[in-house]
């Protein structure tokens, strides 16, 4: 065997650093890509945390609007009940009221009253 010549050995370094260059290459444009991504993502994920927070303050905008606008069913309830019991009270003091006149009416007509004569014409 015959030592390598200078000009084998200057080839396969010159071949070991195109390989090198080579894989160095695709390397960085993998990291370029992986960078971009998550940088992309970052700026989404910021986008969409802002988003959240405005939809979040909007709802409790919103709650605060339907708790002070809107009776719950328990108040409706409440309401109701004092409503029914108010026209129950104004049935009672109507139907008081009925004996009451009746009574009037009887004590102005006593036994002793006689008919009026009718006149003729």
């Amino acid at each position: 065997m015959s030592p390598p010549s200078p000009s084998d050995f200057s080839s396969n370094i010159a071949f070991l650093i195109v390989v090198i260059g080579f894989v160095a290459g695709i390397w960085w444009r993998i990291e370029g890509a992986i960078s971009k991504a998550k940088s992309d993502a970052v700026t989404q994920a910021q986008a969409a945390a802002a988003l959240a927070s405005l939809v979040q303050s909007q709802l409790a905008e919103h709650k605060l609007h339907v708790a002070e606008t809107y009776v719950t069913k328990a108040g409706l309830r409440e309401s109701t009940e004092q409503v029914i019991a108010a026209v129950h009270a104004v049935k009672a003091d109507v139907h008081g009221l009925n004996e009451r006149i009746d009574r009037i009416i009887e004590n102005h007509q006593g036994p002793a009253t006689a008919p009026r004569p009718r006149r003729q014409s």
